[in-house]
């Protein structure tokens, strides 16, 4: 299945809400990666994922580098979901997403939650796809994991 832009949209809808991810107001950037966190299926604009060398070029630009989220940040995340040590790497070393350092708050084989200040990311597994989904420090910490749960769980039942 292709995952353009335009269809991140449309399969992105929450039934019962029927809004976007982004458009519900708990989230400002999110995007979809298959479950290896190999591929980018699709993200929202502001939330860009690039490849190690064009990453680097970005560094010394902080207001563009907060956007991409480098290859080596979401195999962390990957990782994280596979860990099954009773102290997890990433619950004691936290993870980083465009950049910017998230501390562990929830890890588990499904979910990854992160804060920085009042900001934070939700990221959810599901059987195809890995959703990351940043809120920012306006939105409630549970109102964004909800929304992104909730997603998961659509996903889930239609097989995704």
């Amino acid at each position: 299945m292709s995952w353009q832009v335009n269809t991140w949209v449309e399969l992105t809808t929450i039934t019962d809400s029927n809004s976007s991810l982004v458009a519900t107001g708990n989230v400002d950037k999110a995007a979809i990666f298959n479950s290896e966190g190999t591929s980018v299926w699709a993200s929202s604009p502001g939330f860009t994922v690039c490849a190690v060398p064009r990453f680097r070029e970005f560094q010394d630009e902080p207001a563009r580098a907060s956007n991409l989220v480098a290859p080596a940040e979401i195999k962390a995340v990957v990782a994280s979901f596979a860990d099954t040590s009773d102290v997890k790497k990433v619950q004691s070393e936290g993870f980083h997403i465009a950049t910017e350092k998230f501390f562990t708050l929830k890890s588990d084989e499904r979910s990854l939650y992160g804060k920085k200040g009042k900001e934070g990311v939700v990221a959810v597994k599901t059987k195809q796809a890995i959703l990351v989904a940043h809120y920012p420090e306006t939105v409630q910490p549970g109102a964004a994991a909800t929304t992104v749960e909730n997603l998961g769980d659509y996903l889930i039942g239609v097989g995704y």
